[in-house]
């Protein structure tokens, strides 16, 4: 059976990366690392958001346009929306914050982050 992701999971595997902070911002929990935000989790937890360059984010939302998308006031950002619903498992969400975080994290950390 495949397990089912949800907002909490998101707040424990994002707490679980060194030297994350969880910080509140337009009334939702945001997760940063160094000061830079890497993760939101928008109020109906559905969803969460991550860091994705926008050249990644096209080709994501065309290959699995029912996990991935991006709302139209958040089109010039470099950020892309995750459905929980439609991940596989919580090693697939493991893998998409890590990704973010790595966007953020400053050079120290990542020479010492293993996977």
């Amino acid at each position: 059976m495949v397990a089912v992701t949800d907002a909490d999971d998101v707040r424990r595997i994002a707490l679980s990366l060194p030297e994350t902070v969880e910080k509140e911002a337009w009334r939702m929990p945001t997760f940063r690392v160094a000061g830079k935000m890497f993760v939101t989790v928008p109020d109906d937890q559905s969803s969460f958001a991550v860091r994705c360059p926008r050249h990644e984010r096209t080709e994501l939302i065309a290959a699995e346009p029912e996990k991935f998308w991006v709302p139209p006031h958040e089109a010039s950002s470099a950020w892309v929306r995750v459905r929980l619903g439609a991940l596989d498992d919580v090693d697939e969400l493991r893998d998409i914050l890590v990704d973010s975080w790595k966007q953020a994290a400053p050079d120290r950390l990542l020479e010492t982050f293993r996977t």
